[in-house]
């Protein structure tokens, strides 16, 4: 038996006569010249910046991308369609609300009239006091604050504060003892008034004496007599609310504190008008217990079989 030493000395001359027999093949080049240390055979990677990561395409046809928009913060309040809500006369709001109290004390329950408006958010707010024709509560407390020792303080009981003075009254209301409906300031007190602190406690409340609001004056006996029946109204998130009259009042007397209201209101509205633009969309009559009934403005509608005179007195 052969061994395989000659056999593989036969395998390698045959190999290099074929080999010197063809054309010599070009040399296979194992790494790049593009990199300064290829030619010294030494492997380097290549470095690939942030800028020009490769993005993995997605293989399927039917992905498309999806571009997510931020939607923009509404600068105004949510207005609805109000063309194909029912609404109703004053006659009819009146005597379904009525239906709604039943078993209630006339003097207990208000009738409550919403306006709401279109308006920005970030607008001047509407806000004032009303003396209504026909006063819903004239029962209330009033607070004066002025010198103990003054003609004002004097007055002001005489008129029938149940608080008076400075120093008694910053201790009641920071004690929590707030047993008042109104708070009047005279003036030579609104300095130590706006150093006691008192507005943390009065301002949520919409009780803190201001300027603006006519509660800062020269006579407060003056504002006490002009404040029986007055009611102050404010706009909170496009609406104003307010109480217009008791249960037991008769449909004429609702009609003259509703207009009286709604022309308050459209004469505040063109006083802002310069600063920003409000307008009165939709007016809504509720109770306490009671649904809230858009009002159309009329009296007495052509279907109406109630009459003023069943919806007066309790």
């Amino acid at each position: 038996m052969a061994t395989p030493k000659p056999c593989l000395a036969q395998l390698s001359r045959a190999c290099l006569q074929l080999a010197r027999s063809t054309p010599s093949a070009l040399p296979i080049r194992l790494f790049s010249t593009s990199t300064p240390n290829a030619s010294r055979g030494k492997f380097v990677p290549k470095i690939v910046s942030k800028k020009e990561k490769p993005v993995a395409q997605s293989t399927n046809k039917y992905i498309k991308k999806t571009v997510v928009k931020k939607k923009k913060a509404r600068t105004t309040y949510k207005q609805y369609d109000l063309s194909k809500e029912e609404t109703f006369p004053l006659l009819d709001a009146m005597r379904i609300i009525r239906a709604w109290e039943v078993g209630q004390k006339p003097t207990s329950v208000k009738y409550e009239l919403a306006l709401k408006l279109k308006s920005q958010k970030n607008g001047p707010v509407v806000r004032n006091r009303l003396r209504l024709p026909h006063p819903v509560k004239t029962d209330f407390k009033v607070c004066v604050i002025c010198p103990p020792d003054s003609k004002y303080a004097e007055a002001a009981r005489a008129a029938g504060a149940v608080l008076v003075g400075e120093d008694d009254v910053f201790d009641a209301v920071k004690a929590g003892k707030i047993e008042f409906d109104r708070c009047l300031c005279q003036t030579d007190s609104l300095v130590k008034m706006n150093k006691s602190g008192v507005g943390r406690v009065l301002g949520p409340r919409g009780m803190m004496p201001s300027s603006k609001l006519g509660t800062v004056v020269v006579d407060p006996v003056k504002t006490m007599r002009d404040m029986v029946g007055a009611t102050e109204y404010r706009e909170r998130t496009g609406v104003i609310r307010m109480a217009i009259g008791q249960l037991g009042f008769t449909p004429e007397e609702m009609s003259s504190n509703l207009k009286a209201f709604i022309e308050a209101v459209k004469k505040d509205l063109s006083r802002i008008s310069d600063k920003s633009t409000k307008e009165l969309v939709e007016v809504v009559l509720s109770s306490t217990n009671g649904p809230g009934l858009p009002l159309n403005g009329a009296f007495k509608g052509t279907h109406t079989s109630v009459t003023s005179k069943e919806l007066s007195g309790p």
